[in-house]
Order: C-alpha cells, then sequence, then structure tokens
C-alpha cells in the first residue's frame, strides 16, 4: 500500500513514517517543506529503506502537490504539515493562516481532483486523514473532557488555524463527498520532539544547569499521549475510520505542567545526579497570552470502535523519553546550537 505524508519530517510526522515503514511496510512518500521544526535526522532509522521516499516541499506549492499525488499515486494520505507553536503564533500568526488553512485547502483540492480520477475498488478505498488538535475546543473548567462533539472555542492564532482547517475538511467531505477523517489530539511527547516545547526544553534545560521556565503559577492542565502510541492511532483512523467523523485520540494522563516538569526533574536527579534536586532550577515566568486553563480527552469513540488503546502510561513514557534525550545529543545539540537555543518566545510588545 501506498500512503502520502505530509509533515513528515517534524515530531508526529517522522515517528508515524518510522511506524509505516518499519513495523507496517507501506510504500511511504514523505512530503514536507522542511521549515525550522524539519528534521532528516528524525527520519535516519529508515532513512535507506527501499519502501521510504522524501520530496521536499511545500503543501501550498499547488503543481508540487498536484504532481506528488500524479505519480505516486497514494492509497491513503496523511495530512500532518503545519506550523504547529501557540507561542510562536502569537508574534507570526501569518505563517499560521498561510501554512494551516491555506495549506490544507491545497491539499484538499489537489486530493479530490486525485480521487475524481481514481477507478472502482481504488477510488472507493482511498481515505484522507487530517490530522489537528484538541486545542481547537478551546479550556476546559475543573471537569469534563473533550468529546468529538464539542463546540469549537479557539484561543491562539494556532488554535484557530486548526479550527478553521478542520471545518474545510468537514465541508469538503459534506459538500464533495471527498473521503476525509480528522482526529484531534492532546499533547504529544516523546523522542525527537523540537526542543521549544516544554518536556524537551525542561530536559535539556536540566541537563545544561539552565532555568525551569514554567508558566504563570504551573496548574495548566494537559493530557499527554506518547508519540508512538498516537502514530498507531493515526494509521487505524485511517484505514478504519467513518468518512465525515472525527476521532479524539488521548493518553488519558491528565497533568498539571508544575507537575509534569517535577517529574522530570525526579528523573534527571536519578540519571544525571548534581549537587541540587534539579526542582531548584524552577522559575515561574510571565504566563501565555490566553493561556488555556485545561484539555482532556475523551477517547472512548477511538477506544470502543476502533479498538486502540494507549499502551504507555505516563510514567513509562516520560522516563524513557528523559533517557532518550540524555542518550542521543547527536540528534538535539545541533538544533539547541543552530536552531533554538532554549529562549523565550510568545511574548506580547508593550503598547
Amino acid at each position: 500500500m501506498r500512503v502520502l505524508i505530509t509533515g513528515g519530517a517534524g515530531f508526529i510526522g517522522s515517528a508515524l513514517v518510522r511506524y509505516l515503514v518499519s513495523d507496517i511496510g507501506a510504500e511511504v512518500l514523505n512530503v514536507d517543506k522542511l521549515t525550522y521544526a524539519g528534521n532528516l535526522a528524525s527520519l535516519k532509522p529508515i532513512a535507506e529503506r527501499p519502501n521510504y521516499r522524501f520530496l521536499q516541499a511545500d503543501i501550498c506549492d499547488e503543481s508540487a502537490i498536484a504532481e506528488a499525488f500524479e505519480s505516486f499515486q497514494p492509497d491513503y494520505v496523511m495530512h500532518l504539515a503545519a506550523e504547529s507553536h501557540v507561542d510562536r503564533s502569537i508574534t507570526g500568526a501569518a505563517d499560521f493562516v498561510q501554512t494551516n488553512v491555506n495549506g490544507t485547502f491545497n491539499m484538499l483540492e489537489a486530493g479530490r481532483k486525485y480521487w475524481n480520477s481514481l477507478k472502482d475498488d481504488k477510488k472507493a478505498a482511498f481515505r484522507m486523514l487530517h490530522v489537528s488538535t484538541d486545542e481547537v475546543y478551546g479550556s476546559l473548567g475543573e471537569e469534563g473532557l473533550f468529546e468529538e462533539t464539542t463546540p469549537y472555542d479557539p484561543s491562539s492564532p494556532y488554535s484557530a488555524s486548526k479550527a478553521a482547517s478542520d471545518h474545510l475538511v468537514s465541508a469538503w467531505q459534506r459538500t464533495y463527498g471527498f473521503p476525509a477523517v480528522i482526529s484531534n489530539c492532546s499533547n504529544n511527547y516523546g523522542p525527537f520532539h523540537f526542543p521549544e516545547k516544554l518536556i524537551p526544553l525542561i530536559i535539556l534545560n536540566a541537563l545544561e544547569g539552565k532555568p525551569l521556565p514554567v508558566y504563570g503559577n504551573g496548574a495548566n492542565i494537559r493530557d499527554w499521549l506518547y508519540v508512538e502510541d498516537h502514530a498507531r492511532a493515526l494509521w487505524l483512523v485511517t484505514r478504519k475510520g467513518r468518512p465525515g467523523e472525527k476521532y479524539n485520540v488521548g493518553g488519558r494522563n491528565e497533568r498539571r505542567n508544575i507537575d509534569v516538569v517535577t517529574r522530570v526533574c525526579e528523573i534527571m536527579d536519578q540519571l544525571r545526579p548534581s549537587s541540587k534536586p534539579h526542582s531548584q532550577l524552577i522559575t515561574y515566568v510571565i504566563d501565555r497570552p490566553g493561556h488555556d486553563a485545561r484539555y482532556a480527552i475523551d477517547a472512548t469513540k477511538l477506544e470502543t470502535e476502533l479498538g486502540w488503546n494507549a499502551e504507555e502510561t505516563f510514567d513509562t513514557g516520560i522516563a524513557k523519553t528523559v533517557e532518550w534525550y540524555l542518550d542521543n545529543d547527536w540528534w538535539w545539540e545541533p538544533l539547541r546550537k543552530g536552531v533554538y537555543s532554549g529562549k523565550r518566545l510568545g511574548m506580547l510588545k508593550k503598547a
């Protein structure tokens, strides 16, 4: 089977590519623009496999995407390419609208034209998965979970751009009958995660003895999902999900941000002990503008309808993640030195 993946050099995308190429044996075409967060080093384990191909292209490039469909002739499309960091969206929203909204529109149109050209069984089997986020739902109170029917209420330019792209996908399915499915996931973590995100940032700052920044009072809650569990879920939704449906993917691992940071510090104390506990490096900083209080996913539909379950708990997954970063400085050290040093992003200028 042939799978066209967009954004396959990113964090979640590279985990998915590695899984499909190595474990499933699918023939994969990875289409990625290679922005700052795209890293071909994340694909080093499968880069020489005969069932893997790479195309550097922008999903907004109409001719390049049309050619990718025509030449590769995919059975499935898994669309992950996106600008994804909330802090960067606060000060650079235009890139998020361009990639997440216009790029998704281009993928839908290219996919629809390709799908209409297919015959019989191949046309009936074709699916396109659009990978989105739980942030489109906004913020939860102390109780309750995001369900597939939860109204959209995005808070940041990032989540608003993803909400817009979700609506486009739904409209293309309803208007044109295009066989698209949407997944909305909770916060991912694991190996090969770009170091601007909370968990890798804390691990690497702790390793280097730098301050560990925690927004506000650290009480914001996220539902954490190990990236390899997510990759399995995405493949299952692509093959078995019903067109026009949405599937929430969550690890059922709610944690306050401060508790996540504290747990990383405890593991670092065990694996890389220093003269003082790493928790003494925790530094509370001014909160992010529009910072949602709590996210939590209800994955019941995915679990009961398609039979998926997360294999990692937060405790097992975070231990694996910290150990991976400690053992793989070849991957993250060039990023820390040349792409992102760990500085604070998303700060608004005072009027």
